[in-house]
């Protein structure tokens, strides 16, 4: 176990502020801890990930270019920059660095670490999906069943639903031209705490899910808590969407979900907020049967125009974006043959 750690997540701007955070620990697992143990050490690392402690009320740093912003960590260890710039940055991932520096119970600590922080790309659409039940398989209807899968299935052999990750590469790519040719933004919004920020991004990368941004619920740093993960109340994930659709307003959103919690009385109230800034709105039915209260919602959304899909089985996903024209004929049929090429 590191005594001390600080960890930095991806950030994101638009043309007139730049947005990073992070956390600082004490005792943080290490990645060896996390990804190669197993049995029972894997157990107690990821126990470990949630009885965490933070440490509040110490001096970092925010590095990038000619910027150099001095602040510190919040009272559960979070820190979150948010910074006016005057020139707009050129669309993509740019880096910067995060320091602490100060002193800790007595002795001196100076850490740095690297952080991307991310400019969308002109044109296309701003993805904002869920991630328990959405694409990754994760029982969120059943909390022990959900725990049990999250102490005894190691993260390399965590799956996603089929063919989710054909649509989200697909998605990727929507509504690009010859002149916009960046990817499409992402962003993870979710349930899950930051504790999960590690183990999320390792899964995704394992999958080839498009690169994002994560947003998370707040850290949680007690057994009682752990056996609560990702329960309580969701009203964090309306409130950080609507800020990622008001800090960008000229762009169309497309968002994905699922029926195993809030996330569709969520949507339906998003559209209700921002009627002009919602694509399509996508809700993956997690039971044998459509649920009816999820049906009368989807009904309501369309009603406002906007187009809606439930469905079981992400290729049902996949045909409503081709038919909606979100995603054209001629980029499905390019990706297929990319795959058959890949599989000779």
């Amino acid at each position: 176990m590191d005594s001390h750690e600080l960890k930095v997540y991806r950030g994101y701007a638009n043309a007139q502020e730049i947005i990073v955070s992070g956390h600082v620990f004490r005792k943080y697992p290490s990645s060896m801890d996390l990804y190669d143990r197993t049995g029972f050490r894997y157990v107690r690392s990821i126990i470990q990930l949630f009885t965490i402690k933070t440490v509040d009320n110490v001096r970092i740093t925010f590095d990038f270019g000619a910027l150099k912003i001095h602040s510190k960590t919040l009272a559960d260890g979070y820190f979150r920059f948010v910074i006016p710039i005057s020139t707009p940055l050129p669309s993509g991932w740019h880096s910067f660095t995060i320091t602490l520096d100060d002193q800790i119970n007595n002795r001196y600590y100076k850490l740095t670490r690297h952080g991307e922080l991310l400019v969308p790309s002109p044109g296309g659409f701003t993805i904002i999906s869920d991630i328990d039940d959405t694409f990754l398989i994760s029982y969120s209807r059943n909390m022990l069943k959900k725990i049990y899968v999250l102490l005894t299935k190691h993260v390399e052999s965590r799956q996603s639903f089929e063919n989710v990750v054909k649509h989200y590469q697909l998605l990727s790519m929507a509504g690009k031209d010859a002149d916009n040719t960046g990817l499409n933004t992402f962003f993870y919004v979710s349930s899950s705490e930051w504790n999960l920020y590690d183990y999320i991004n390792r899964f995704l990368v394992k999958q080839n899910m498009p690169k994002a941004v994560l947003k998370l619920k707040k850290i949680k740093d007690s057994l009682t808590d752990f056996l609560r993960t990702g329960s309580g109340s969701h009203q964090h994930k309306q409130t950080k969407i609507e800020h990622i659709i008001s800090f960008y307003p000229k762009q169309q959103f497309i968002l994905l979900g699922d029926d195993s919690q809030h996330d569709p009385i969520i949507y339906e109230n998003i559209c209700k907020i921002f009627p002009r800034n919602i694509r399509a709105i996508y809700i993956r039915q997690t039971r044998k049967h459509p649920k009816p209260s999820v049906t009368e919602r989807i009904g309501n959304m369309a009603t406002m125009g906007i187009s809606t899909c439930y469905f079981a089985h992400s290729n049902e996903a996949i045909l409503h974006s081709v038919a909606d024209g979100i995603i054209s004929r001629e980029a499905l049929v390019a990706f297929d043959n990319q795959i058959k090429k890949s599989d000779v």
